[in-house]
């Protein structure tokens, strides 16, 4: 047989390698395409059997909890913190996650807990429920489907919340904090559980919902105006100066509460911004000067106190959104896989700024009760 030219095997070679960089950047244009349909879980959620619900009289339904929750003892913070964790679930097999997934759970001690409960762990004791938390994949759509196991996880919350109350708390100051997801949930929450309980609110010093939005319109509690405020609301979505995209974003893809458990867009409204470098909702440039300590706390055992670098991050609020100055240190960069960096970030840059204003409201809060007349 006669061998073929050496130009026909060069024209073979190039048409292989075009065909190979048209899919490569076929892959690289369509790779956020391609990874979010691989955590799709392919199933209507009305005919979707969710995990297990906890039963939350266990312990082992709790992420954090106090030794002795029923009786606080010498020492223990004078509060209580009832803290609702962000998404660490991915997605792929269940909209919502069965409560003992253990890398959704390796993700909360190692990174969430220490750098978004921790700086609350010299304020109160932490109650953070384990609840079947809406997938990673939902708030990447909004399909119904991701409306529906969204609104199924905050049934978990809400069963774990009226536990608390109703065996741990026991008139104690109470802080909610909620990250992400867990502060959607926990708008709803405050909501619900205020109207139906109007004695609650004298207990709340503060509700922080970080990185989460909330419309201006319709708080749940009157937004956090000042440091040393109590009873109040402080919630904020922050981006980086610069990131039109991500600022764009909160306004036009974030999902707030409606009446009838609806979750239904932001509609052109403006969010609550409460700057953390003030303490309050407050117009103008806060200088990083301000900035009291961020730092990475992933990895950290848990309550160990973390190293802070200070002086890292400025803020200012803008049509709602925190537009935050890009931090000095490389420790505050994203890191991980695809999906990790679709989560809550590996650090808190205003970690010592949120400890020390839930320091001061709850004082406030309890200087306030020695004051008030007793019967």
């Amino acid at each position: 047989m006669a061998e073929r030219p050496r130009g026909f095997k060069r024209l073979i070679t190039a048409a292989v390698l075009l065909i190979v960089a048209i899919l490569a950047a076929g892959v690289y244009i369509w790779r956020d395409d391609i990874l979010r349909t691989q955590l799709d879980p392919k199933e209507p959620f009305q005919t979707y059997d969710p995990p297990p619900e906890p039963d939350y009289a266990q312990r082992s339904a709790w992420a954090l909890m106090p030794k002795a929750p029923e009786t606080p003892t010498i020492g223990e913070p004078g509060a209580d913190v009832f803290f609702i964790g962000p998404t660490t679930y991915d997605g792929g097999r269940h909209w919502n996650a069965p409560i003992d997934d253990p890398e959704a759970d390796r993700i909360f001690r190692e990174v969430m807990a220490p750098n978004y409960a921790g700086p609350f762990v010299r304020v109160g004791r932490i109650f953070a429920p384990r609840y079947r938390q809406a997938s990673l994949y939902t708030l990447m759509t909004l399909r119904e489907d991701a409306k529906e196991a969204r609104r199924f996880a905050y049934g978990d919350v809400a069963a774990a919340f009226r536990y608390y109350l109703t065996h741990y708390n026991q008139g104690r100051p109470l802080i909610i904090v909620g990250v992400e997801q867990g502060g959607t949930l926990g708008t709803r929450l405050i909501a619900e559980e205020v109207a139906t309980n109007p004695a609650l609110k004298d207990r709340i010093a503060a509700a922080y919902l970080i990185q989460t939005v909330v419309a201006s319109d319709d708080p749940p509690l009157p937004p956090c105006l000042a440091p040393k405020q109590t009873g109040c609301l402080a919630a904020w979505a922050g981006a980086y100066e610069g990131d039109v995209e991500r600022a764009q974003a909160i306004l036009d893809r974030s999902l707030v509460w409606a009446p009838g458990a609806q979750l239904v867009n932001l509609q052109g409204r403006t969010p609550i911004c409460f700057n953390p470098l003030f303490g309050g909702v407050v117009d103008g440039q806060a200088p990083a000067r301000l900035n009291l300590g961020a730092t990475n706390a992933t990895g950290l055992e848990w309550g160990a106190r973390p190293a802070f670098l200070s002086r890292q991050v400025g803020a200012r609020c803008e049509r709602g959104v925190l537009r935050v100055t890009r931090p000095k240190s490389t420790s505050f960069q994203a890191t991980g896989s695809w999906t990790d960096r679709r989560k809550v970030p590996g650090y808190n840059l205003f970690y010592a700024d949120l400890e020390a204003d839930a320091s001061a409201r709850v004082e406030a809060l309890l200087d306030a009760r020695e004051a008030s007349p007793r019967p």
